[in-house]
């Protein structure tokens, strides 16, 4: 019987990303995927701020800038014309190391992180079917291949299907939309093929193309409100001639098509005992605002580092209960949100048609042109607002952060805040003075210490001056203490039973 610490089913970006943390956070995994390769159809293209920002600490995040696509525009159009033009370039000046947003197709990022788990020695193993699992005091034992294997955790990111979440949560409550969608990787020509955004609003089928690198190359995802639709017989043809009247495009190959039913749901429980479900077998949802694939990964860190605190013996068990109370409150919120502006952006009623038609495009296009207006865009979108105010791993606040908002990213006089931020370690930032006695805190108890000159930069993103903000290790605050005590932070970690080093 083989063994390892933590058995991950599912071998889609999200598993992919728990292992690569797990083994640099020095926990064994062992991956398993049923499929027998990887997949070369995918549908999520959009890698937000927050993912970049958190793959920068295991040194991800040049391969997917270099290998993405940056939007510099939106384009709305309307039968067949552009009716606006929102332009976006870096959005998100100021607020993150990645002000823009990039695409960056799924299946060019699976390869490129399954490539970085093996220069790790971890090898996904295709073609093998998790049948069953059961735990027991000792552990999880999974029957897998005719064999058996013992894990001290199993972790489902088996997608929409997931053969875990069954026995971790049961029933996956929520709806299906009546649209189909489809989706193709385009080669062409023509005036939407420019390395933009171009989204058409005419027609209560919903149509955007999403640009990739490489001239004339994009990805083409529409909708089709026919309930009675037969995904098996649908084909390009079946929907080119909307696409083409509509995008004024000119297709010269089409690599691949293919279609899928779109859900919004969000799992009762993402954990039982020692098993979890992350990414789309936890919540699935609109893939309006490219949150699907993203949220999944954010899953993935979020766990990795509180089951390598477990497993290391430097928290207990207990720990592993944030993990749902912040992820799932998250993704209840995002599956009403893209349900909200799903409806808005495909509904065929009247009203309806008129703001998709009339009222937003043009609004987006004046909107995004107000420097308040194009922050809060890109926060929201980004995934930087995220924040966990709700955790019990959160307290405290010095200037405007609290404890469970992103730790904001300031730039600074050698680079910014954020170098140096590694998820095997818990970290203090200080703008100002440090205590001696936090430094020898620090340096005592295995905490990396960032010390900061204050300045006009840390005072406009809202810190405190001399204050002390102990980061968990996925860069979130974990705890915002005025006047940089060492006491407060020694007794954050006593209250939890927590161990930093």
């Amino acid at each position: 019987m083989s063994r390892t610490q933590v058995l991950i089913v599912g071998a889609g970006p999200t598993g992919l990303v728990l292992a690569l943390w797990l083994t640099h956070l020095g926990i064994a995994v062992r991956i398993v995927d049923r499929a027998a390769k990887a997949g070369a159809t995918s549908r999520a293209v959009a890698v937000q701020a927050r993912t970049l920002e958190l793959y920068r600490q295991l040194g991800l995040d040049t391969a997917v800038v270099e290998g993405g696509q940056r939007v510099a525009a939106a384009n709305f159009w309307i039968r067949g014309r552009r009716a606006a033009v929102a332009p976006l370039g870096p959005i998100g000046q100021g607020l993150s190391p990645y002000p823009y947003l990039l695409m960056y197709p799924q299946d060019d990022h699976e390869r490129m992180l399954e490539a970085r788990l093996a220069e790790a020695g971890v090898r996904v193993e295709r073609g093998v079917e998790v049948a069953t699992f059961a735990e027991d005091a000792q552990g999880i034992t999974a029957t897998l291949a005719g064999a058996a294997c013992q894990a001290d955790y199993i972790v489902g990111c088996d997608g929409a299907h997931s053969m875990v979440r069954k026995q971790v949560a049961g029933e996956f409550p929520g709806g299906t939309y009546d649209h189909l969608f489809y989706v193709a990787d385009i080669q062409g020509r023509g005036p939407t093929l420019d390395g933009e955004l171009h989204v058409a609003l005419d027609d209560a089928d919903f149509l955007a193309i999403f640009p990739l690198k490489g001239k004339g190359r994009a990805r083409l995802i529409g909708t089709l409100n026919d309930a009675t639709a037969d995904p098996a017989r649908l084909t390009f043809n079946d929907v080119s001639r909307t696409a083409l009247a509509a995008m004024r495009m000119e297709i010269e190959t089409v690599n691949w098509f293919s279609t899928y039913r779109v859900h919004h749901r969000v799992a009762e429980r993402f954990r039982q005992g020692r098993a979890f479900i992350v990414g789309d077998a936890a919540h699935i949802h609109s893939p309006v605002g490219g949150q699907g694939m993203n949220t999944g990964l954010g899953d993935a860190i979020n766990l990795a580092w509180k089951l390598a605190a477990v497993l290391q013996d430097r928290a207990r068990d207990d720990l592993l209960d944030t993990y749902q109370v912040e992820r799932r409150a998250f993704a209840l919120r995002l599956v009403a949100t893209t349900d909200r502006a799903f409806m808005v952006a495909t509904g065929s009623g009247g009203l309806a048609r008129f703001v998709r038609t009339q009222v937003f495009p043009r609004a987006a296009a004046l909107a995004v042109r107000i420097t308040a207006v194009r922050r809060l865009m890109f926060r929201t979108i980004s995934q930087i607002a995220i924040s966990y105010p709700q955790s019990a791993l959160s307290a405290g606040a010095a200037g405007r952060v609290k404890g469970g908002d992103r730790m904001p990213w300031i730039e600074t006089a050698s680079g910014d805040n954020f170098e140096g931020l590694d998820p095997r370690s818990w970290h203090v930032m200080v703008y100002g003075e440090v205590r001696q006695t936090l430094a020898d805190w620090c340096a005592l108890n295995g905490v990396t210490l960032h010390p900061h000159r204050w300045g006009a930069s840390a005072q406009a993103a809202g810190v405190q001056r001399d204050a002390a903000y102990l980061l968990r290790p996925d860069g979130y605050v974990a705890l915002a203490a005025p006047g940089g005590s060492d006491r407060a932070i020694a007794r954050y970690f006593a209250a939890r039973n927590l161990r930093p080093g």
